[in-house]
This record gives structure tokens, sequence and C-alpha cells, in this order.
């Protein structure tokens, strides 16, 4: 009686999102988070996969490789802070939404590409959209769950994130080797394209599996909005116990961020231009400030040590992997050619020697790694 009487009376984040359990709602939230971790793996090393086949059809040199391989990584870097930003002042939901809708309709974009320069500008919005969805659902993945179940969540982030990276080579493995051509006007299309379209699903399904999640409730209580958080809640008790809402037992929800319920709903009826341009403003500005303490003391030298950390880690573990399909399709064609030496200081070289062959042997080349349809 004691604790059912506390959380009618209000209930911090972890009473409320305790009392309503585990079941099919989480089941369904981590399944609609697997396509999203698998789409920032899709988006990061599709082209890996793609160059090998595409390097005759785009006549490809060892830079534009290099800078098609880049460019995504670019497109991610820039929008790192702005997409954080978004997240915390507008909300969770609608960056996974809107986010998994964009990436995939940019990658479907690249596989319509013709020629590098269009290749290497959706790849670059690939990865200026997927950032966002990629942060967002972890912190989305986290709010939903009390302190029993957390910790738990980073491993099945992990696992996804790794079942992403063996589902792309599998993918790659039994589609590349099939020749594939047709053409659609005057756009010519091939295995790479399709290979390409393929890679946008993840994206299109994480979009429109999140349509059906409403938002965290732990955000909701952080910008004050307890009557929507309490919403949230009793809509997730509804599903795992198979109850009416109104059985859900907190009825009141506190926590250190004053209620401002009845304030949001207001300016969300907001409709004059002006009045929303007011309201952007605002919440640019509170971003901004949110931001400031990252570049003073305390948090500067710590920022730049884990910065510093994770740079290293992910240049040693992309620099190889990223080029790995190169390696061994460059490895192919000097085995085919009767090459005793395929060691990578050999490989580098024929790469480098490659530049200088003539349309008819690198026409030969390009048949040993990708059949040309007849």
């Amino acid at each position: 009686m004691g604790d059912r009487g506390k959380t009618e009376e209000g209930a911090d984040f972890e009473t409320a999102i305790a009392e309503c359990g585990f079941g099919l709602f989480n089941v369904f939230i981590l399944f609609s988070a697997v396509p999203c971790l698998a789409a920032m793996v899709f988006s990061a090393s599709a082209l890996s996969y793609v160059m090998p086949s595409a390097e005759c059809d785009l006549n490809l040199t060892l830079v534009q490789k290099g800078m098609l391989n880049a460019v995504t990584y670019g497109g991610m870097i820039l929008s790192a802070v702005p997409w954080g930003f978004m997240a915390d002042t507008f909300g969770r939901r609608p960056v996974l939404i809107s986010g998994g809708w964009l990436d995939g309709i940019f990658i479907l974009c690249a596989a319509l590409s013709q020629d590098t320069l269009q290749l290497m500008i959706f790849k670059f919005f690939d990865g200026l959209i997927i950032c966002g969805p990629f942060a967002v659902v972890v912190s989305y993945l986290a709010e939903f769950h009390g302190k029993k179940h957390r910790p738990y969540i980073m491993l099945f982030v992990g696992l996804a994130v790794s079942m992403g990276s063996m589902m792309l080579p599998f993918l790659a493995y039994f589609l590349m080797p099939v020749s594939i051509y047709f053409k659609v006007g005057s756009l010519e299309f091939r295995t790479w394209h399709v290979f390409l379209a393929i890679s946008a699903i993840p994206s299109l399904l994480s979009g429109f599996l999140h349509i059906f999640l409403p938002e965290s409730p732990k955000f909701l209580m952080a910008q004050g909005n307890y009557n929507k958080a309490l919403k949230s809640l009793q809509r997730i008790y509804q599903i795992n116990k198979r109850k009416s809402r109104d059985s859900y037992p907190v009825k009141h929800l506190s926590d250190v961020v004053p209620d401002r319920s009845e304030v949001l709903e207001q300016k969300s009826r907001a409709s004059s231009l002006k009045e929303r341009f007011q309201k952007t403003k605002e919440k640019f500005l509170e971003g901004t400030r949110q931001i400031k303490p990252m570049f003073r003391k305390p948090y500067l030298s710590i920022s730049i040590q884990v910065y510093c950390l994770h740079f290293c880690q992910i240049t040693c573990v992309n620099s190889v992997r990223l080029w790995l399909p190169q390696i061994f399709a460059t490895m192919h064609v000097m085995e085919a050619q009767g090459f005793n030496d395929t060691s990578m200081c050999a490989v580098v070289e024929h790469n480098n020697l490659a530049m200088t062959l003539n349309q008819e042997e690198k026409k030969m080349e390009c048949d040993l790694v990708a059949p040309q349809p007849g």
C-alpha cells in the first residue's frame, strides 16, 4: 500500500517506468531499433562493396575511390552537433521518423546515379542524415527502460550493429557476382545500382516503424511536459500488462523540472509564422546555451580526450574495413592474370599501375572483377 500510495501522489521517472514492466512494447521498440542501427553500417560501408564493380562504369581513380569512402563520413561530421540540438529540442521520435525516411530517399537517389559526382553528392547527404537517427536511437532505447534493463541496452546496440556488419557482406556476396543490366529511358542500371537500392531498406523501415511508437517519456519529463509523458507511460503499461490505461498506478509525475504542460500546450497552438519563428529562435538559443559548457573547464579537457580516443579507434577500424573489398577484388584479378605475389604491397603497386592501362587492358580487368552482361 505504501508504494501504491507513493505512485498515486507522484512518481519520478524510474518509479513510473518500473510500473510499466517489460513486455511486448519493449520487444517492439528493440525490433524497431535494429533497422536504424543496421542502416548506419549500410550507409558507411555500402560503397566499399560497390567500388570494385562501379569503377569501370564510372572510370574511378584511386583518389575518387578514397573520396567516395570519405564523403559519407564528412556528412556525419558536419551534422553531428545540429542533430544533437534537434533531438534535445524537438524530440527523439521526429528525428527517427524524418531521418529514416530522408536517408532512405537519398540512398535511392544514389542508386539512380549515373556519374561519380552524383554518387558523391547523394552519399554526402546520406551521411548528413543518418548521423541523427543513429545517435538518437541509443538514447531513445535507454529512455524507455528502467535501471533493471538499461545496462543491457548497450549490449543490444552492439549486437544489432554487428548484425548489420554481417548482413551487408552477405548481401554483397550473393548479389554482386550476379550480372544485372537494364535501361529505363536514358538511364543505365547495373548490379551495383540494385545493391545500393536494397541498402536503403533499413532506413525506410526504421522511419516507418517509429511512426507507431510514442515520444520518449524521459524527454517529455525533461521538457516539463508531464501530461504527455504520463500518456506515453500509460500506453506502455497498457501494451505490456494488457490492462486499461486507467489502471496505471501512477497518476502524477514529479521531477526537478517544473510542470510546464499547460504552457507547452498553449505554445503548440501557435499558428502564425511570427510565433513559430520566435519559438524556433528560443529553442536554438536554448540549445546553444546547453552546448557552451562543452567548451569550458572542466569538460573541455575531458571532451578532447574522449574525441581523440574515438578518432583513433574509428580510424583503425575503418582504414582496413572500407578497403578490404577493393583489396580482395585486386587480389582476384592478379591471381587470374597469373601473378605469384599477391601481398599487400603488390596489391597497392598493381592499383597504381592500373592507372596507366589502356582501354582494352582496363576492360579485361573489369571483366575479371564483375562480368559484364552481353
